[in-house]
């Protein structure tokens, strides 16, 4: 079932449903005003009949008086009275076949009930009557209110057709009003696809701006937005990384080919290997890249995280950078630190965290004409702070939100070699660590990035951390 269909379906009975209990409410009020009104009638007939033969003697009733008796109960059908005395014995009844009433009922009566009783369409009034002479006097009146259910009947009927008469309207509204709420939900399924790769910049648009269907709308072009710019981003990456392969490959190749056109000397040949064997160098190292920042846009719940010391690892990427280039100064300070050293200690993958270190370090010393950068750690409440400060070229303020895209590079560095995965591959590193990196940098001046990792212990590691990664 679809949901016009369900909607019309529930529109249906909830308004069914609303109209037949008004029905009924009508039904039985009015029944029980009938009902009311009856007994109020027989009642009436019943005292005016005991008061007409109050004063009068059982030997001296009349045939007028009879008649007097059997007119005022002319106008109820099938109606008649009969009057019983203290000890059940009958003064008078209007009904030769009258039925003696049981002496429970009369007993009921003369403690000043008011008995009424319905059996099928009879309905019986008992009620007590003290006369003149102190007796107390019991008068029954039975009548069938003809009138009154003939009236309930035609109400009934009328409450029926009416039911299902509206019931048929109340289906095609509901049909009709279901169609025009879902008109906007069709016409956002037909946007939707339309929409393909090669038109992914189309948006939806929404007839009416501020309902709920409109929000959806703004939230899924929200998500086509990110879909854009990832699409974009992943086009730029293939192309970047297709150009940044090729380039050394057919150094490589151009390389070989120029050397085998004649024959070459020893150290010739020496000279050429070792220019194949330095662009192999450069593409194993754009590979690696590449493979590390596959494997952490992976699976991240596959990675094995365990507490750390952060001050550890910015000495181990400092020791590791400073073999490897000797040209490099790296000062690490220490600027609000707890003298708990359990508060240095973080969860997470050690040899991710020190990768995105090192990078950061590395890019500082490339990219500064003195080779130097200070790392300082702060310890707060509840993270730590690591800020990298170097007076290097500096990056322009329209190239800083683009700075951890993969091979992207600023205008200021194209001179220095690189291929622009190391930042892209750090900032994923820091923020599956439920980590941020701010950059601040001035032209000319140097930049300032600044890492900002939360502390775990040992105790609150394993659940925290499973839901950051999942997000």
């Amino acid at each position: 079932m679809n949901i016009r269909a369900r909607l019309t379906v529930l529109f249906a009975l909830l308004v069914g449903s609303i109209i037949l209990l008004f029905s009924l409410s009508i039904y039985y009020l009015f029944d029980q005003y009938r009902e009311r009104e009856f007994y109020d009638r027989l009642r009436q007939n019943a005292f005016a009949t005991a008061q007409t033969l109050e004063n009068v003697e059982v030997s001296g009733i009349t045939d007028e008086i009879l008649q007097k008796i059997e007119m005022s109960f002319m106008s109820l059908y099938k109606g008649h009275v009969t009057i019983y005395l203290p000890d059940n014995r009958i003064l008078h009844s209007t009904d030769s076949q009258h039925e003696q009433a049981s002496s429970q009922f009369l007993e009921q009566v003369r403690t000043g009930k008011e008995i009424f009783i319905r059996t099928g369409e009879i309905e019986t009034l008992g009620v007590r009557y003290v006369d003149n002479h102190k007796r107390i006097l019991v008068v029954v009146a039975t009548a069938i209110d003809r009138y009154g259910f003939t009236k309930i009947e035609w109400l009934r009927d009328i409450l029926v057709v009416s039911w299902l008469v509206s019931m048929g309207i109340v289906i095609l509204a509901g049909w009709l009003f279901a169609g025009d709420a879902m008109k906007p939900v069709s016409d956002i399924i037909d946007q939707v696809n339309a929409i393909s790769a090669t038109n992914i910049y189309a948006r939806l648009r929404v007839g009416r701006p501020r309902d709920e269907l409109a929000k959806l709308a703004a939230t899924f072009n929200a998500m086509l937005d990110r879909l854009e710019q990832a699409f974009i981003l992943q086009k730029s990456f293939v192309s970047h990384a297709s150009h940044e392969l090729r380039t050394p490959l057919t150094v490589m190749i151009g390389q070989v080919d120029v050397t085998l056109m004649q024959p070459r000397s020893n150290d010739e040949y020496k000279q050429a290997l070792e220019s194949v064997l330095e662009e192999g160098k450069k593409m194993n190292n754009l590979v690696e890249g590449l493979l590390e920042l596959a494997r952490v846009n992976a699976d991240t719940t596959t990675l094995s995280f365990k507490p750390v010391r952060i001050d550890e690892l910015l000495w181990q990427a400092r020791s590791r950078l400073a073999q490897k280039n000797r040209e490099y100064r790296i000062d690490i300070e220490y600027g609000v630190v707890p003298g708990n050293e359990e508060e240095l200690m973080v969860m997470g993958e050690e040899s991710l965290l020190q990768m995105a270190f090192q990078n950061l370090i590395e890019n500082g010393c490339k990219y500064s004409n003195d080779h130097h950068i200070v790392v300082t750690l702060n310890v707060g409440e509840h993270t730590i702070h690591v800020t990298f400060t170097d007076h290097g070229y500096g990056i322009p303020p329209e190239d800083i939100p683009h700075l951890f895209e993969p091979f992207f590079r600023s205008e200021t560095t194209l001179g220095i070699i690189g291929h622009g995965i190391g930042l892209a591959l750090t900032h994923r590193i820091i923020t599956i660590h439920g980590g941020q990196i701010n950059v601040t940098s001035t032209v000319g001046e140097g930049t300032t990035v600044e890492v900002i990792v939360p502390v775990r212990t040992t105790a609150q590691a394993e659940k925290p951390l499973a839901f950051e990664l999942n997000t």
